[in-house]
């Protein structure tokens, strides 16, 4: 696991400025803190932070084949790169090491752009072809690994690990993309291709981008998707023997590595099973980690300690102060732009955890999505059923009155909390999913915005980013969103979330429940065999029942959430305010002010629940301030690419 970055210039093979590189490089050096790598020449330059895990003597990069006409930097982990290798070597390639990196070199020189057909595991890489004047950018399946990648005025690409590395460029410009605040205020992150920037995108997973000198576009190439068909796999009891056989295999090939190995538990479903397996293909005790808290209602510490204490692992458990809100200003330099996700603070914990003990670690990441987990499934499936007795004719009018005036109870138990649902029947089915999903709602974004910033969205909304991955989804409405959190929640949020908190420890984290042979697997599943009579997982909880308690696979889901409400009237009351009715949020000129002010007051007073809206403007203040103290290497700021004649964030001290 490791770091990388580069500079390709598309015009001619001018010099690269190599200080400009190593900066670049450098600013990852937590992602690589075992050692450093450049190579350039003319009209390319790669560079490299290294995580030693397999080999640990050799395989130092960038890596080049015999003769230096093809490179590569790399961060991730191929995990049948032995068997490749065999393959490889059999057809005359020769090799100096015994590490995944290598198999790379001599893919690309045997099946070239198909290489990625032939890699099982997770990846970002560049190789650098210079006999064919080639760089080939590649991202794993599902985007367990990022790639960062923007195109610079002077005709020059610069690609990275993390947008930190882009922003270090001296000449990239900052301006912020309307489209992407919008995104965020929606979904709490920023789905793939865009970033907070508008000239730098995401390569998005399952993509590769081939570019070559003299090119003028860049043109993203989709090589996979998930696919979710249903298929004959046999019976029940033969689904759940071959789910157990291919997930176990997805555990087993991933227990490779010359440094020591553990794994999260956190208690629930997914690390619970991945922590079972790892015990059964073990000789020695498992390495667990976890955190807990000192509210029982954010507690899962007990549940993590019974399949512990099951499986013999030598466990370690530390507890988060419930006031862990230190974290807020570090976390948006973990993560560079606007990130909302407050359960990346016990991640980070977590992490830091895990880093005093193993170099690596595996996850249950995936499984809710994979296996139809999340609650909010349960609640689309019924109000798909109510779409299906009444038209939209009929519901629009009907619900859409109901959800107006009915009030916001929501400090009421959730029996008398309809508000949400009457305004997500009211509304088509993808609309009614996104409504069920977004941080901050249609309506209260709008108000939020100012009018100059709903005039530079001319029209757009985020829930358009569901509906151009909807023209792929299947039909079923499980399958439905299920895909479409395949394709954005997962990779936007879950793994991002993983691996800027691991990495930020130089911890790598593997996740065999996004084994691609599982995944595609899986993805014949009927919906039956994943939602039945109430129950997300039905197959997968009956197939481990031998290996976990009914009270491990049947409890109430509790999430890795933290209590913002209660912070946020306690001891963040003052940072909420000054940060939120605050003069950074104001110069921006995004935001109507006197509805932001109203939105803290009706918070603090506990007559509304505001905390996700107001977690969301925190961290957005948080990334602001950053960029204003230099910590993002960021030079200006602004809401559009114009900024002559409005104001900015502080722009005397960004320019």
């Amino acid at each position: 696991m490791c770091g990388i970055t580069g500079i390709f210039d598309l015009h001619e093979r001018r010099p690269i400025d190599r200080e400009i590189l190593s900066r670049m490089n450098d600013i990852q050096r937590h992602r690589g803190p075992d050692g450093g790598g450049i190579h350039v020449e003319p009209g390319i330059g790669l560079a490299h932070r290294r995580l030693s895990i397999i080999d640990l003597s050799l395989g130092r990069q960038p890596l080049s084949n015999e003769d230096g006409t093809v490179w590569v930097t790399y961060n991730g982990e191929i995990y049948n790169f032995k068997e490749l290798m065999a393959e490889l070597s059999h057809r005359g390639h020769v090799f100096r090491t015994q590490c995944d990196t290598e198999v790379i070199v001599h893919a690309w020189e045997e099946w070239g752009e198909k290489c990625v057909h032939h890699f099982r595991g997770m990846f970002a890489f560049a190789i650098w072809d210079r006999k064919q004047e080639t760089l080939f950018l590649a991202r794993d399946r599902l985007g367990i690994k990022p790639l960062y990648y923007a195109l610079l005025p002077n005709g020059q690409l610069i690609f990275g690990s993390e947008l930190k590395a882009l922003i270090t460029h001296p000449h990239l410009p900052r301006q912020l993309d309307s489209l992407a605040v919008e995104d965020y205020f929606a979904f709490g992150y920023i789905p793939d291709p865009r970033t907070i920037f508008r000239y730098a995108n995401k390569l998005a997973p399952g993509h590769t981008l081939t570019l070559r000198c003299g090119a003028s576009k860049l043109e993203p190439r989709q090589y996979w998707d998930v696919t979710l068909e249903p298929q004959a796999l046999g019976s029940e009891s033969a689904i759940e023997e071959t789910l157990i056989e291919k997930f176990r295999e997805a555990v087993n090939i991933r227990l490779v590595a010359d440094v020591p190995l553990g794994a999260f538990l956190s208690g629930g479903v997914d690390s619970s099973a991945v922590v079972a397996a790892m015990a059964q293909l073990s000789n020695d005790p498992v390495r667990t980690c976890s955190i807990s808290f000192s509210d029982p209602a954010f507690d899962e510490a007990r549940y993590a300690e019974q399949v512990a204490h099951r499986y013999g692992t030598n466990h370690h458990s530390a507890q988060v102060d419930q006031d862990d809100f230190e974290l807020i200003n570090r976390l948006a330099g973990v993560y560079d732009e606007p990130y909302a996700d407050s359960s990346a603070m016990p991640t980070y914990r977590v992490c830091e955890l895990a880093r005093q003990r193993v170099k690596v670690v595996l996850s249950g990441d995936g499984g809710d999505e994979l296996f139809a987990g999340y609650r909010r499934y349960r609640w689309h499936l019924h109000e798909q059923r109510v779409r299906g007795i009444l038209p939209l004719s009929m519901r629009q009018p009907l619900f859409g009155i109901l959800g107006h005036y009915y009030p916001k109870l929501d400090w009421a138990p959730r029996i008398f909390r309809a508000k949400t649902t009457f305004q997500a029947l009211a509304r088509d089915p993808l609309e009614g999913y996104f409504h069920s999903v977004a941080v901050i709602p249609n309506e209260l974004r709008h108000r939020l915005f100012s009018q100059r910033m709903r005039q530079e969205l001319q029209g757009y909304e985020a829930s358009q980013v569901l509906r151009n991955h909807a023209r792929q989804a299947p039909d079923h409405p499980l399958l439905q969103v299920q895909y479409l959190d395949l394709k954005t929640y997962l990779p936007g949020d879950i793994l991002t979330k993983v691996d800027r908190a691991s990495m930020a420890h130089g911890l790598e984290v593997r996740v065999p429940l996004l084994d691609h042979p599982f995944v595609e697997w899986a993805g014949g599943l009927s919906p039956h065999f994943k939602y039945r009579s109430g129950e997300g997982k039905y197959v997968f909880k009956r197939a481990l029942r031998p290996y976990l308690s009914d009270e491990i696979l049947y409890r109430r889901k509790m999430g890795f959430a933290v209590p913002l409400a209660a912070w946020f009237r306690g001891p963040l009351r003052e940072r909420v305010r000054t940060a939120v009715t605050g003069q950074i949020l104001a110069e921006t000129g995004l935001f109507e002010m006197p509805i932001l002010r109203h939105l803290v007051d009706q918070h603090l007073s506990g007559l509304r629940d505001y905390s996700a809206s107001i977690w969301s403007l925190l961290m957005f203040d948080a990334f602001l301030r950053q960029a204003m103290e230099g910590e993002l290497s960021c030079h200006s700021v602004s809401p559009v690419s114009n900024v002559s004649d409005r104001k900015s964030v502080s722009m005397a001290k960004f320019s």
